[in-house]
């Protein structure tokens, strides 16, 4: 359950102290399935197991693990738009007379109402947890609106969820720039492959993206030397896991390193203790490099109103 990508936001400790009670304010937002006439529902699943019975959080210390998920109708507007122009071209052949915008819009209610029920169920989930002791709010997702609806998710559960966006007191394009020119990169940091530039200049700036490259290379230096600036970055942190880190901080392509998952090992009997074991390696190892973060960036947590 290793997460891919990492978005993040920050909560106070007062917050935190709220987030005791999430057991029991998310079992009343339960995903349920989708209705006959629904486009879609919302809610929070298991993170181990299935049923009503299975719990909606997963505790390892300080952390707790939940799964947001989502059931969406599959019911694309070209196969409406077609069934509707059949339908207004058949009133015109059999009547002679043309379907006025009341009537289409009348029409067009009627065919949701009808191919409602036939259509496609599509399944997502997404995986989150919150670190209560270092006020984290951490996502499996790379998408900004992803992450959003998630957390609007856990807000309407709790009543209220003050998390924000970080707001960085190091600006990471430039600070990102300085590592790449300069080979001025923080303990515990390497350049992973991949880059990419940006001339910020304008919003329609030229674009130098780089894979499976020497970032050292004289290539990347000339980039930089023409007023290219750092977007995102590939590193890898402690030769423990490797992302590539964009300027809106948030952490993509994320991947633990064969040092870390040989420490998980194979013993486990059961896909609880198993779902346990790697829950607690994740938020052992996003703890140091959150933390890391927090320092490079200067992202500090918010204070208590």
């Amino acid at each position: 359950m290793f997460f891919r990508n990492l978005t993040l936001f920050r909560f106070s400790p007062a917050v935190a102290d709220d987030l005791n009670r999430l057991d029991e304010a998310l079992a009343e937002h339960r995903l349920r399935p989708c209705g006959p006439l629904e486009m879609g529902t919302k809610g929070f699943v298991p993170p181990v197991g299935r049923g009503e019975e299975a719990a909606l959080t997963h505790a390892v210390k300080a952390c707790t693990l939940v799964t947001v998920g989502s059931e969406d109708k599959l019911l694309p507007a070209a196969v409406i738009n077609d069934e509707l122009y059949r339908k207004v071209q058949k009133i015109a052949d059999e009547e002679g007379r043309k379907v006025g915008g009341r009537e289409r819009k009348r029409i067009k209610e009627d065919l949701l109402t009808e191919l409602l029920p036939r259509a496609f169920v599509r399944t997502s989930r997404m995986s989150a947890y919150v670190d209560k002791k270092h006020g984290w709010l951490v996502l499996d997702t790379s998408s900004r609106k992803s992450a959003e609806n998630a957390l609007t998710q856990i807000r309407e559960a709790l009543g209220s969820f003050p998390a924000v966006p970080l707001a960085p007191e190091e600006g990471p394009r430039v600070l990102m720039t300085d590592w790449l020119a300069n080979n001025n990169l923080p303990a515990g940091l390497t350049f992973g492959d991949e880059c990419e530039l940006k001339d910020p200049a304008t919003a329609t700036g030229a674009i130098a993206r780089c894979r499976r490259q020497d970032l050292d290379s004289e290539e990347v230096k000339e980039h930089l030397r023409n007023g290219k600036q750092v977007f995102q970055l590939g590193l890898i942190f402690d030769e423990r896991m490797s992302f590539v880190l964009g300027e809106d901080l948030i952490l993509r392509k994320l991947k633990f390193l064969d040092v870390v998952m040989d420490e998980l090992g194979d013993s486990q009997q059961d896909a609880a203790a198993e779902m346990d074991a790697s829950f607690a390696l994740l938020t052992l190892e996003l703890e140091r490099l959150l933390g890391k973060l927090e320092e490079w960036f200067g992202l500090p947590r918010p204070a208590d109103s």
